[in-house]
């Protein structure tokens, strides 16, 4: 997102605690240390530069780890959210782009057994989705949400929230990627696995109701997500209020698809294994992002999953930090 804007002429600025980020991967005259749980810090940032708006990326992420330990993700994505959004009122900010998630749907159900709460197999989740998060990550993200939509009533606050569906790859350049600790994302644990720097990769369950029995999911380009919020940047400047908006493809690949499609790219096998299956893991999900494309004119770039692996190889092969 930094190196988009910079090419697009604007002047960010990283704040961060760089608890699981790298300060290799940001210009050390753009980056700010502090902590979303600490008010004064957030305040003397925003009062050093003139800012348009603050874009919101800085969550606890990690599903079963919310359920180890909701506290730290109360703390850190509700809390400090709410801490960010206090000071940018204080100093005249008033607009606002969250990463949010997929997972404050929960599980898919269709639009016909919405109320008996029968699971849908092959039906697109849009915005009108039912909200039913599993998880604290799910529902301290769901909880920002709402708290928007009362800013926006309360205090006229522009904000733009993005449900991310699966986000992969890396800058075509090779220059910036994925670098997890601990990884839980399949597509670098899969080419981990290619290249021996990570152990052999386990496919959870392979009896799914999915054409090869393992589990489907909308795989969105981390450029087309940064070209979103661009864009939302252009929609907050002419529109008022709180708006929500899905991120992803519109297009499913299987966990088989993408060990074939790795294969494909890195020419190698990929070591891996069969496991039980891990509970809560919905056969399919896969996003409509119809409204994303119709409001903001958004389209994304990388609709192949090869392609998204291309570029994360790039990455692997010659990871920097």
């Amino acid at each position: 997102m930094v190196k988009l804007l910079l090419e697009q002429g604007h002047s960010p600025i990283v704040f961060d605690n760089l608890s699981t980020g790298h300060e290799e991967a940001v210009p050390a005259e753009l980056l700010a240390l502090g902590d979303l749980r600490d008010k004064s810090s957030l305040r003397r940032v925003l009062a050093e530069h003139s800012f348009d708006a603050v874009m919101h990326f800085a969550a606890k992420s990690i599903v079963p780890e919310s359920v180890a330990d909701p506290a730290a993700y109360y703390e850190n994505n509700v809390i400090g959210t709410l801490n960010l959004l206090d000071a940018m009122r204080e100093e005249g900010v008033q607009r606002f782009v969250f990463s949010s998630t997929a997972a404050v749907y929960g599980n898919p159900v269709s639009h016909a057994g919405a109320a008996s709460g029968a699971q849908a197999s092959s039906s697109l989740i849009d915005e009108q989705h039912s909200l039913a998060p599993l998880n604290p990550y799910g529902r301290s993200k769901l909880q920002v949400e709402q708290a928007l939509q009362d800013y926006a009533a309360a205090y006229g606050f522009r904000s733009v929230c993005f449900r991310y569906f699966n986000a992969a790859g890396a800058d075509p350049s090779g220059e910036l990627g994925e670098s997890h600790d601990p990884e839980t994302h399949l597509i670098p644990n899969t080419l981990r696995a290619v290249l021996g720097t990570g152990p052999q990769l386990k496919v959870f369950g392979d009896d799914y109701a999915t054409p090869d029995g393992t589990c489907v999911r909308d795989y969105i380009h981390v450029n087309d997500l940064a070209d979103a919020h661009l864009r939302a940047l252009l929609h907050m400047r002419d529109n008022e209020g709180a708006h929500v908006f899905n991120l992803g493809n519109g297009v499913g690949f299987s966990v088989k698809e993408v060990l074939n499609a790795a294969e494909e790219v890195t020419g190698q096998p990929v070591p891996h294994e069969m496991a039980p299956r891990r509970a809560g893991d919905a056969d399919m999900l896969v996003a409509d992002s119809a409204k994303a494309r119709s409001v903001l004119g958004w389209q994304p770039g990388f609709t192949d999953v090869r392609e998204i692996i291309e570029t994360a190889w790039r990455w692997h092969k010659d990871q920097r930090f």
